[in-house]
């Protein structure tokens, strides 16, 4: 039996995608928590702050690209930046409905993200995410 996460960041600023995303992630009943973030800035003032002495970690941040306010992009600069507890191991995957494929050449050369794929989200995509990092 695969362990269960503790938490999965979904960082979109589509209501419509977490909705759906927040309900396939919940039928795979592979993590205790989902927290969605509208933007790459909610999504770093989430890693930041803490709770109860501890930053929040997410086990992973499924993260678009197009977004208001700071872009997946922009997120990743900000990330990079990160005190090292703040970030240790989470694993970073796009999430994207870009097709562009400067997007997924630019997401190869990053250290930090270690996975890109299209949406839609779905139970194979989750089960060779977890079977692959976790």
């Amino acid at each position: 039996m695969q362990r269960k996460l503790n938490c999965i960041l979904l960082v979109d600023d589509d209501d419509a995608t977490n909705f759906i995303n927040k309900m396939i992630i919940s039928k795979a009943k592979c993590t205790k928590k989902i927290h969605v973030c509208l933007n790459g800035q909610e999504a770093l003032d989430f890693l930041k702050k803490k709770n109860d002495n501890h930053y929040p970690k997410p086990d992973i941040i499924f993260l678009d690209i197009n977004m208001p306010v700071l872009d997946g992009w922009e997120f990743l600069e900000e990330y990079k930046d990160l005190d090292v507890l703040q970030k240790d191991e989470i694993i970073i995957i796009m999430l994207t409905a870009s097709l562009n494929p400067d997007d997924k050449a630019k997401a190869n050369t990053i250290n930090e993200v270690s996975g890109y794929i299209s949406k839609p989200l779905n139970n194979l995509r989750i089960d060779e995410i977890l079977k692959k990092h976790f």
